[in-house]
């Protein structure tokens, strides 16, 4: 596909829905290169350092914690970074242990025993692999992020309580519950050895960040939990020689998985919490490194060093079966379950990790440490590394996120479900949290608020909240209470209106304009909406009323549906910049007041979260649209897209100026600038140029005189002189449009230069290179104005030798890969559309 330039699927964190630009799904095509799939870079060197440095610790930390074999928590570290790395469809990822599993890995380990706790995460890790294959990995992020936080921080807090008894020299409980009763008389039987060694740890890995000065910043660079745990080590080695330390046992006697014993449906219960528990946190860590590898790559862009090599956005359904091959491998081996880990993959990412390289290199080091430095690592004490792991358990109780789910009123979510956690269990909590959802969402369906009130003789009906079927006993009992033939005012103040209450508003709407009576109805702000039946013109919906439409209410303002004819283009232009009357420039200020009112009365409370949502994350749009820059043309409306969906540039005749250019003629890069960040930054999966029909851009062309003078307009259409000579040249082929020619040459040229600008697009030295790296798509789309018909551009086009350059009609409900809906496309030669 020229047009469309085939391209492999990136498995990008987008490639599982459909494009809404296109209405299209994501092509299959052929796998990438092999060649370059695995290099290493000094960066990755350094960065696989740092994290093992880390993982080490923490490791052993974990392996403590679930009063696992120690060897067992090396063991995972090094499986989750040699294969989770190489197989993961997160570059940047580091796996290991799951501190998520903590306490679900110490109680299967209590009741069942370690070798079928193996098992268990040998069985977790299959079920993985067939989500996976299923493509269930986006599914699994749908449920309520209160549910995700809320049992992430009851995992947290259960870790922190089981912890602070190792600290204090004892041993955990079976449960938080038990933890929290013990916790007295523990404190009462404490040596201060184990404390002071733990209170060492905690106060170091919170100070060690923040040291002043430029020694700071050189210890800085040292990991926090490295510094902690050896200089707690050493204190340990000449204050407490008798305190309890690391045991790694011999490999001979390292145990390995057996057959599972016990009752099958608690087996199958405790496979089902480790896979959902490691999946989750898995998932939620792979989408927080491609937040934080893009926020680095932003920084960098606007002012910091070289930018690191792209790292293209997370393929999740890939990272789980990735996970589950981890997983599976880690049990058979003897390792502890494995998950992908927010600590050890934000220090990835910041320590200037740029491939996978990093993360297989620092499963290497900790396997070769395995190996060789058994004495030294026996040398840590055991408070030590309680302290670690209990602050990454306060950790993960995130106040931010509580903030958020308290702005969002997901509050009661999030309590059910830590609470469910810490008292009755993982499983049990995240039902907890399920059912608490199920039942807010039910009370916000049913808590509509429905008042009526007369004044002057009129009725004041104001429906505030989502209109459902929960709703429609009392909207109907309150609206048969009016009289018949009544002048009413309905007010709806709600984003949703199902189709019960939707038909009771319409027949009590019937029943009385056929009496005489008159209904208005009215968003809160006051202005009309879509109303039921014929209430308002048909033409007037969905977007009642916007400016130039027929039926403003002013309708002397409506200006001419028509584009104007081609010579006209420069005249009207030296118009529009002609000076104006006082009352004209009031004018266009009340316009532009009056719809920023709107849309803060309106709009502004509807889109207020998500906006909110997407200026905390970043942009990550999926496509760059480019496009002209005429008024007719609502990218989101014709592509049904949303803020955070598309990178649009506009500009006079969706023109791209080849590389080079921009110095020499016009001194215009934004158009390039704007390409270069969208691939490269952005890392946007497709690009389309748009172009329409009655361009005044072509028209202008079209009708320009052989000495043209030199304005700003003029050396900006020379971009589009290419275009016109593609048209007139016998060595291309005439572009069709859903099976017939072009209506007039200026129909022709739109086409035309929709295929030529595609050309200068892959000149682009970034566009180029993601072309032949198989992870960018093109696509070529014509914009019908008066027929509101999109057209996709077919293979074959702007090749000069294929067969014509075939525009398809894209049909309502279409799918990418239908047919399409003319049949004289079937003998234009031309393959149609089948990504």
């Amino acid at each position: 596909m020229s047009a469309c330039v085939p391209a492999r699927n990136d498995h990008s964190s987008r490639s599982s829905r459909p494009s809404r630009a296109s209405g299209a799904k994501r092509p299959h095509s052929p796998p990438p290169p092999r060649g370059g799939r695995f290099r290493l870079s000094g960066a990755d060197v350094s960065a696989s350092i740092t994290v093992f440095l880390i993982a080490v610790p923490m490791s052993l930390g974990l392996a403590v914690a679930m009063d696992a074999p120690l060897a067992a928590g090396l063991v995972s570290a090094a499986i989750g970074g040699i294969v989770a790395g190489l197989l993961g469809g997160t570059p940047l990822q580091v796996s290991g242990p799951s501190a998520g599993l903590t306490v679900v890995t110490a109680e299967l380990i209590q009741i069942y025993g370690w070798r079928t706790t193996c098992a268990i995460t040998i069985g977790a890790g299959l079920l993985q692999i067939v989500l996976g294959s299923l493509r269930a990995a986006r599914s699994a992020l749908a449920v309520s992020p209160a549910i995700v936080h809320g049992t992430l921080a009851g995992i947290g807090v259960a870790i922190a309580l089981a912890q602070l008894h190792i600290v204090l020299g004892g041993a955990p409980r079976s449960s938080a519950l038990d933890n929290v009763l013990s916790l007295p008389s523990r404190l009462t039987q404490f040596e201060a050895a184990a404390p002071l060694i733990g209170v060492l740890t905690i106060l170091l890995l919170v100070v060690w960040p923040r040291l002043p000065g430029r020694l700071g910043a050189a210890l800085g660079r040292i990991p926090a939990a490295l510094a902690a745990v050896v200089i707690a080590t050493a204190v340990a080695t000449m204050a407490t020689p008798g305190i309890a330390r690391v045991d790694l046992p011999s490999w001979r006697s390292h145990a390995l998985p057996e057959l599972p014993q016990g009752p099958v449906a608690a087996l199958a219960t405790a496979v089902f919490t480790v896979m959902l528990v490691a999946s989750l946190e898995s998932l939620l860590a792979a989408v927080s490194v491609d937040k934080l590898a893009a926020d680095r790559s932003t920084a960098t862009l606007e002012g910091g060093p070289t930018p690191p090599a792209p790292v293209k956005r997370s393929d999740l359904d890939r990272e789980l079966r990735a996970q589950g091959v981890a997983n599976a491998v880690s049990g058979l081996a003897g390792g502890l379950p494995v998950s992908g880990g927010a600590v050890r993959s934000s220090a990835n990412v910041r320590a200037g990790a740029e491939s996978r390289a990093s993360t297989v290199l620092h499963g290497v080091w900790v396997l070769l440490a395995t190996l060789l430095l058994v004495t030294a690592l026996e040398l840590i004490p055991l408070a030590a590394l309680a302290a670690l792991v209990m602050v990454v358990g306060i950790q993960m109780v995130s106040f931010a996120r509580i903030r958020k789910v308290h702005r969002h009123r997901e509050f009661l979510v999030y309590g059910a479900t830590i609470s469910g956690v810490i008292l009755v269990g993982v499983l049990e909590g995240v039902a907890i949290g399920i059912v608490m959802a199920v039942a807010v969402a039910l009370h916000r369906l049913a808590r509509t608020r429905i008042t009526v009130t007369e004044e002057d003789g009129r009725h004041l009906v104001t429906a505030r909240g989502q209109l459902t079927f929960l709703a429609v006993p009392r909207l109907s009992r309150l609206l048969g209470r009016l009289p018949q033939g009544v002048h009413a005012v309905v007010e709806l103040d709600g984003s949703f209106m199902d189709h019960a209450a939707y038909e009771t508003i319409q027949d009590w709407y019937t029943a009385q304009t056929a009496l005489g009576g008159r209904i208005e109805f009215t968003g809160r702000s006051g202005g009309r909406i879509a109303e039921p039946a014929s209430a308002a013109h048909s033409c007037c919906r969905p977007w009642t009323p916007w400016r130039n439409h027929h039926c403003h209410d002013r309708p002397e303002e409506v200006s001419s549906p028509t584009s104007p004819p081609a010579g006209h283009v420069v005249a009207k232009a030296a118009h529009a910049a002609a000076p104006r009357s006082p009352s004209d420039h009031r004018h266009g200020a009340h316009r532009l007041l009056s719809g920023l009112s709107s849309f803060q009365r309106t709009t502004a409370p509807l889109v207020r979260e998500e906006l909110a949502r997407l200026a905390a994350e970043g942009q990550r749009p999926s496509q760059l649209f480019l496009t002209c820059a005429d008024s007719r043309l609502v990218t989101s409306m014709i592509t049904a897209s949303g803020p955070g969906d598309l990178f649009t540039v506009r500009n006079v005749g969706n023109l791209v100026p080849p590389p080079g250019t921009g110095d020499t003629a016009g001194n215009d890069d934004s158009v390039a600038a704007a390409i270069e960040y969208a691939v490269d930054v952005l890392q946007v999966e497709s690009i389309t140029i748009c172009g329409h029909s009655g361009c005044g851009a072509m028209q202008a062309l079209l009708g320009a005189a052989p000495e043209t003078p030199s304005t700003p307009l003029w050396r900006w259409l020379q971009y589009g002189l290419p275009s016109l000579e593609r048209m007139r040249s016998r060595h291309h082929s005439w572009a069709r449009i859903a099976g017939r020619l072009p209506t007039d040459a200026v129909e022709q040229l739109c086409l035309t230069n929709v295929v030529q600008q595609l050309e200068h697009l892959r000149a682009h030295e970034s566009v180029a290179r993601r072309l032949a790296a198989g992870t960018l798509q093109l696509h070529g789309m014509y914009f019908h104005v008066g027929e509101a018909q999109a057209y996709l551009l077919t293979e074959g086009a702007s090749s000069g030798t294929g067969p014509d350059e075939v525009f398809v009609r894209v049909a309502p409900g279409a799918a990418w890969g239908t047919e399409p809906e003319d049949e004289e496309l079937h003998s234009a030669s031309a393959t149609t559309v089948d990504a």
